[in-house]
């Protein structure tokens, strides 16, 4: 079955399989958000995006593959309820931007503009959007027999940026940082994958750029 990105809370994962990685994803919790394995298929080392909410089943998805990391996307803590037991219980590596480093429940790694997480044989870019909140990232997967693969966390869904309070000099923040570090550098056929609900490109969000940034939200 071709991979839609369409998850349900309590429902079945979601699996990608491209040349050189694999993107499991799953909605967890009861604001229904996004987590996704990442599993290199050539040495089988994984990194999970955002421990989002119910570590066992979390866990039951690491199987015994082990993990070797968990970047956190941002400090709102929908995005970091399991965090805690399943670095316990993997020894996975906590990964966080430096300046959301103190909204986290356990001391993590700080990334910066520019890092690189490895996946084994592959690497996700850290991309940093501030607005949603200090030190939100993305993180971008460049598959080099294919589209690229950003995880967006709650900077950017399908209709829009993430949430900055109504605050103008947070939106104007974050509207500038995914337009010009995202949509300014990236294709059309870039798919990228939000902190919750459903999955869009980047090409059938590009037009509506204006509409967003004259709304204000």
């Amino acid at each position: 079955m071709a991979y839609t990105g369409n998850v349900t809370p309590g429902g079945v994962p979601a699996v990608r399989e491209l040349d050189r990685l694999t993107i499991t994803k799953v909605s967890v919790g009861p604001m229904d958000n996004n987590a996704y394995l990442l599993r290199c298929r050539d040495s089988g080392e994984q990194v999970l995006i955002d421990a989002a909410n119910e570590a066992p089943r979390l866990l039951d998805l690491v199987g015994d593959g082990g993990l070797a990391a968990v970047a956190t996307t941002h400090r709102h803590m929908d995005h970091w309820v399991a965090l805690e037991e399943v670095v316990a219980k993997t020894g996975a590596r906590p990964l966080v931007h430096a300046d959301d480093a103190e909204g986290l429940p356990i001391d993590a790694e700080p990334l910066r503009e520019g890092d690189t997480v490895p996946v084994g044989d592959c690497a996700l870019e850290v991309i940093h959007l501030k607005g949603h909140t200090p030190g939100s990232i993305a993180l971008l997967y460049r598959d080099p027999s294919g589209i690229p693969h950003l995880f967006t966390g709650d900077s950017l869904f399908p209709g829009g940026v993430g949430n900055t309070d109504q605050d103008p000099e947070r939106f104007g923040q974050l509207i500038d940082d995914v337009e010009h570090k995202l949509f300014d550098r990236l294709p059309d056929e870039t798919w990228f994958y939000p902190g919750h609900g459903k999955d869009s490109t980047l090409g059938a969000e590009r037009p509506a750029l204006p509409q967003w940034r004259a709304r204000g939200w």
